[in-house]
């Protein structure tokens, strides 16, 4: 696995990428994405040969945000943290085609915060009853939403230099 040539592969869709401190938060990179870019997004991580370790949805400010984790299967060690937010319509579109474990995860949004994942082929309520399809029990009151940056990693300045060393898996060749 070349994760160089992988970082321009995600930049190539638009997507920022951000290498992060592991010690410090659990995954490797990043990657903020665009609804437009997320399912070519998932296209390259089965390429590269990720796999789908979670997908959740948090409901903040400005929008619902996805937020999706990638493990490698090689003995190299990369994990991927994918985000994006909802569009306008409280939609994105699926990666259930690409990643069969995604379907459960996009029907527990869908149940809890009303995510709407474009071509799912079964997007039924999965743990709610049916009676119950518009109650989204994890949308928050608007009043107490907290604007996404102030839920985000906040490296402390001190540590910022020796978070941006450790922050990137060796690349191999």
């Amino acid at each position: 696995m070349n994760v160089k040539q992988i970082e321009k592969k995600w930049q190539g869709l638009g997507a920022k990428v951000e290498a992060v401190a592991y010690a410090q938060t659990g995954y490797d990179y990043d990657v903020t994405l665009t609804p437009e870019s997320l399912h070519g997004f998932a296209e390259v991580m089965l390429a590269e040969g990720f796999y789908l370790v979670d997908l959740m949805a948090v409901h903040v400010k400005p929008a619902i945000e996805v937020v999706y984790q990638f493990a490698h299967f090689g003995g190299q060690r990369c994990r991927v943290m994918g985000r994006t937010f909802v569009d306008a319509q409280g939609a994105l579109p699926t990666i259930s085609d690409v990643f069969q474990g995604a379907n459960w995860h996009e029907r527990e949004a869908r149940d809890f915060h009303g995510v709407v994942f474009a071509g799912h082929p079964n997007l039924q309520p999965l743990i709610l009853a049916e009676e119950d399809v518009d109650l989204k029990p994890l949308l928050k009151d608007e009043k107490v939403l907290k604007d996404v940056a102030a839920i985000r990693r906040q490296v402390p300045e001190a540590e910022a230099p020796a978070a941006e060393k450790a922050a990137k898996p060796e690349a191999a060749n």
